[in-house]
């Protein structure tokens, strides 16, 4: 399972890291290939000051290795060793009316002192972050979350969408990174779901991102913005570092397990405001965000 699914990780990742280019039709990404010295390594991709693409990155990742401490302790066991692998995605758009938009789709196994599979597992998921709100953007991407989910579980998206709804929630601002998606930890097999199951879920929803993603931006990437337009979208991206620095457990998990640091921090945008009690005018569409953000919607 663990080969079967760093091939498909691979495979998408050229075919994301394809398709953004054409869109942005300036800029390429450019490739750093690592090794991460407790064994495994990863291919990082980023991409930046492009026609459409401010900065973003399309990472895949396979590292393997005894335990850390901090896996140890929280799976509470003294010794064993692991596998991870995933494909990491962030996209930050140039143009204010483009939303951020975030992936991340990984396996995980664990091992015994003799080497065989005592848990293994997948997670991911996608999120949209919106700095000007767009009724139609949000239904789209969450009806084709919906639309990927639905063919291996009627429950499926309203269970996943209500989970990412309540990670990515900056609880020091009360109120949501963006208007959510999808968001899945710990998809074992078990009486009802073979992990065959749980690889063709997965794989599913990562295949459906491009679709989620790319009609919007050929949508708002050529509309006409202001400065006025630019600085709002830098301090909401000012939230963003906030979450991905204070909650974001794969951050976080990254920085604790001496990960590659600039892999980690790639989720991070090039420029950020933070103005003192920065409030929007009254009946302007960036308070209708925040209304939004403060009480997640049903968007389809």
């Amino acid at each position: 399972m663990k080969d079967k699914f760093y091939k498909y990780i691979e495979n998408l990742q050229d075919k994301i890291t394809s398709e953004l280019e054409q869109i942005d039709g300036a800029v390429a990404f450019k490739e750093d290939l690592w090794k991460r010295a407790e064994g495994g390594g990863g291919r990082t991709r980023v991409i930046e000051n492009g026609n459409v693409f401010e900065k973003g990155g399309v990472n895949i990742s396979a590292v393997h290795g005894e335990l850390p401490e901090v896996l140890r302790n929280q799976f509470k066991v003294k010794e064993g060793n692991f596998f991870a692998c995933g494909l990491s995605l962030v996209l930050h758009p140039k143009n204010p009316f483009v939303p951020t938009v975030h992936a991340n789709w990984r396996y995980f196994e664990m091992y015994d002192a003799k080497g065989n599979i005592v848990t293994q597992w997948f997670g991911g998921g996608q999120d949209l972050t919106p700095y000007y709100l767009f009724d139609e953007d949000a239904i789209h991407f969450h009806s084709v979350c919906k639309n990927a989910c639905d063919k291996h579980h009627s429950a499926f998206y309203t269970e996943f969408k209500k989970t990412c709804d309540g990670y990515f929630w900056n609880t020091h601002r009360n109120e949501a990174r963006g208007i959510g998606g999808l968001f899945f930890d710990y998809l074992k097999e078990n009486k009802d779901f073979s992990i065959e199951d749980r690889y063709n879920f997965v794989t599913e929803i990562g295949n459906s991102f491009l679709n989620s993603y790319v009609p919007i931006v050929e949508k708002r990437k050529n509309l006409a913005f202001t400065q006025a337009h630019k600085d709002w979208q830098e301090v909401r991206r000012g939230r963003y570092v906030e979450f991905n620095l204070v909650h974001d457990r794969g951050t976080l998990f990254g920085l604790k397990t001496n990960g590659r640091i600039e892999s980690i921090l790639m989720s991070l945008p090039p420029v950020v405001q933070w103005k003192y009690n920065h409030l929007p005018e009254k009946n302007s569409p960036e308070e209708k965000l925040l209304e939004v953000l403060k009480n997640p919607k049903e968007w389809v």
